[in-house]
């Protein structure tokens, strides 16, 4: 054992009956199962998991870490593929604890403390007919996804994450807990709309609710050919904002829905949901049902929870890229259907997330997410099972991005792995990132919160803690 670790588990002990959560040692039964991922191939070995309880736990923690030059990794859901999320011979602060909902259904509020999972969340106030809209995953957990921006079922209809974002609370370096929102700390409040957990650990979100009960929505399946996925996009950027549409061209996995003889061939897979009336939506997906014969179509009435029941194996290898697009033409559809066809990976794919809408007609400069009016954004990734193979699965995702690069730089900083500072930097273009570098550097001078896509305080005069 390292003698860093020594000090930690020595200063935890001795800490441990102000603590209100639970401390988890490596000699603990849940050990193992509480440092992993979702992502396998990330394995690491912290000192310490402490499962708080209360934003006084956050406080205590972030202090005992920032005294003892401990670094410290924030872990709600476990979704970070980077591992931000985990950290050798550190602190693990994880909030998974923190799962109180209280839901104002007169006013179409919510306070949600950050350890709730998306999927709890939405389940929740589908209860009342309201909704959030997040990711396309339930397990996310709260925290991250917000942070970041969050890109899923109802950006189209109801914006990004953040743009449902009231408020929030958030302890940061120095163990003080504020509140921000538009009045107060709103440099703070800008900067966590799309800047991530540079800033401090966020232990309660206020959100607005929208009604959003029964949807259509659900998976449509087709054959993909180059004509298809074009025709498909096409009409995903034409239709009415009440669809959003999540499209996977990919190599077909052996789902029970999926006949045996389409397994392995390259499909559009769609996860689609229309908000509005059921019967207006069924005239709206009717073209994309057109486009070829389905080979499986679960897009149906439902409660729009349902569209978060169910979830794939957590990948143990995995190569990936994030960019954005302005179209989908016939030279794009093709290089989709050639690069997927090339890959020797089990499972290939290109996920499109057609945007525009409400997102759009928010600012640039309004939050720190600064890509407003990109049309398309794009998922380049492929799995397999051995990670000392990801050389040559690395290379294909460089290629297949580079096909489909249309001179647009940018990425969506929750989509981005360990990528370096310049990939870091595309997330937050000209003065997005000055003005974050500038809130790190009054929020933490010291980049105390580092573990995470980081920014650097402005003055760059760092003072490191470990």
């Amino acid at each position: 054992m390292s003698e860093k670790r020594n000090i930690v588990q020595t200063e935890l002990l001795k800490a441990l009956g102000s603590f209100n959560g639970k401390v988890i040692l490596p000699e603990n039964a849940e050990y193992d199962k509480s440092r992993a991922l979702y992502y396998g191939w990330i394995d690491r070995r912290p000192a310490a998991i402490v499962r708080v309880a209360d934003a006084q736990d956050v406080s205590r923690l972030i202090t005992l870490a920032r005294e003892n030059g401990v670094r410290l990794a924030v872990r709600g859901g476990g979704h970070s593929a980077a591992g931000h999320s985990v950290v050798d011979d550190g602190i693990v602060l994880d909030l998974s604890g923190m799962n109180k909902l209280d839901i104002d259904v007169k006013n179409r509020t919510a306070w949600a403390e950050a350890g709730l999972t998306t999927g709890q969340y939405t389940v929740a106030t589908g209860e009342h007919g309201l909704a959030t809209g997040f990711g396309d995953a339930g397990s996310v957990g709260l925290g991250g996804i917000t942070l970041g921006g969050g890109v899923g079922f109802l950006v189209r209809k109801h914006g990004l994450t953040i743009d449902s974002l009231l408020e929030a609370e958030i302890v940061t370096a120095d163990g003080k807990l504020l509140r921000v929102n538009y009045e107060t700390n709103p440099d703070l409040f800008w900067a966590i709309r799309g800047g991530g957990g540079n800033f401090g650990v966020a232990t309660r979100f206020k959100f607005q609710l929208h009604d959003v009960g029964n949807v259509l929505g659900g998976i449509l399946i087709l054959p993909a050919t180059a004509e298809v996925i074009q025709s498909f996009i096409a009409l995903a950027e034409a239709a009415p904002e009440e669809l959003s549409v999540i499209v996977n061209i990919m190599t077909a996995p052996p789902m029970p829905f999926i006949p045996q003889e389409y397994h392995g061939k390259p499909v559009v897979m769609a996860m689609m949901v229309y908000t509005g009336a059921v019967e207006a939506g069924e005239r709206v997906v009717a073209p994309f049902r057109a486009l070829a014969k389905p080979i499986a179509d679960m897009v149906r009435p439902m409660r729009y929870p349902q569209m978060y029941e169910g979830e794939g194996p957590h990948p143990t290898a995995a190569s990936f890229r994030n960019m954005f697009i302005d179209r989908v033409d016939r030279r794009t559809a093709e290089a989709i259907m050639d690069n997927l066809k090339a890959s020797k990976a089990s499972m290939a794919v290109a996920q499109l997330r057609v945007l525009g809408g409400a997102m759009a007609r928010v600012p640039n400069d309004a939050t720190a997410f600064a890509y407003r009016t990109r049309k398309i954004m794009v998922n380049v990734a492929c799995l397999y099972e051995r990670p000392q193979d990801s050389p040559q699965h690395d290379e294909w995702v460089k290629r297949f991005s580079s096909a489909l690069d249309q001179g647009n730089a940018g990425v969506y900083v929750n989509f981005l792995g360990d990528e370096g500072e310049a990939r870091i930097r595309e997330a937050y273009p000209g003065r997005t990132w000055e003005r974050l570098a500038e809130v790190k550097d009054k929020y933490d001078p010291t980049n105390f919160f580092r573990l995470n896509q980081n920014i650097q305080p402005a003055d760059g005069q760092v003072k490191n803690v470990s």
